[in-house]
This record gives C-alpha cells, structure tokens and sequence, in this order.
C-alpha cells in the first residue's frame, strides 16, 4: 500500500465524525498527490457537506472530473451539491451524462434525478423515475428510501389536488 493510499483512508474512516483528523489526512494525501480523484471529491464534500460552500466544492468535484472523467466516485456528491446550490439545470445535465458512464450505480444517480424533479415540483416525472428505479434495483437497501419518498411526492400532489379547487373557488368570489 502506498503512503497516499495511507493517508486517503485515514480520511475516509474518520469523515464525517472527526473532521480535523479527516482534514489532516487529506492535506497529507492531497501533498502526495494533488490529482487523486478521490481525495478532491472528499475534499469537495466536507465543503459542500459540512460548511456549505457550494461554489467552492463545485471547484473540486470539476477539478477531479476533468483529472478522471470516470472517477465514479465524485458525480453523486457533485449532482448533490448542484441541487443543494440550486444549479438546477447543470445538474439535470450532469445527470444525464453521468448515467451514460460505464459501471456507475445507475440507481444512485436516479434517486438524485428523482430528487430534482421532486425540488423542481415535478412530481409525475419523480414517480416515473422511482418506476425505472424499481426495475433496475438489485437489493433491499434503498426499498425504504423509495416507498418514502413516493409517499413524500404523493402526498403533495394529493395536496396540491386539493388546493386547486380552493384557489378556484377564491377567484369565482372575486368576479362576483
């Protein structure tokens, strides 16, 4: 095992409950190489994850795709971090590309597709997509996740459904 090896899994066993120790060793292992796609995504996440500095974080997770641009690791916590900021449409793009790349776990990147839609309060498209996520998924783990989430979008669009015919009934008393 190489030193930098040593160093980056230091950081990866102590993020997110010791951060100082997590920082310390990925100053270490980011001193041993600067290009180590994973160092930079983790980099890139204690920035988005921890201190919400999203544009910065954006920095890292571009830096360590354009080192890689088939470095799996980094397009969930970049699309993430594209939501969290707000880029809604860079992410949608990210997204799409990210579900062409060879051996990316498909359902994670739909889960985040999902998410968008949903913040995008587009509920349909969200349902459609937990739909194509429950024909490619190969275990248990993220059942729950999904049954929950789908409840989530249906209970807004049940809610919506009801709002309608309020807002409907408020503007036929001010024609009146």
């Amino acid at each position: 095992m190489k030193t930098i090896d040593k160093y980056l899994f230091q950081a990866m066993d102590n993020y997110p409950y010791c951060l100082q120790e997590t920082l310390e060793s990925l100053e270490f292992s980011l001193s041993y190489n600067d290009k180590n796609t994973m160092a930079l995504c983790l980099y890139g996440r204690i920035l988005s994850e921890q201190l919400q500095d999203y544009e910065e974080a954006k920095l890292y997770f571009q830096e360590a795709i354009a080192i890689n641009i088939n470095a799996l690791e980094i397009y969930p916590f970049y699309i993430h971090t594209l939501i969290l900021n707000e880029d809604y449409q860079e992410a949608a793009k990210l997204i799409d590309f990210s579900l062409t790349i060879k051996g990316i776990d498909k359902v994670v990147i739909l889960i985040k597709k999902a998410m968008l839609k949903e913040i995008e309060c587009n509920f349909k498209e969200a349902l459609e997509t937990f739909k194509e996520i429950k024909k490619i998924v190969i275990n248990d783990y993220f059942k729950d996740k999904i049954e929950d989430s789908e409840k989530r979008i249906k209970s807004k669009m049940d809610k919506l459904k009801k709002d309608k015919p309020k807002k409907e009934k408020s503007k036929k008393k001010k024609k009146k």
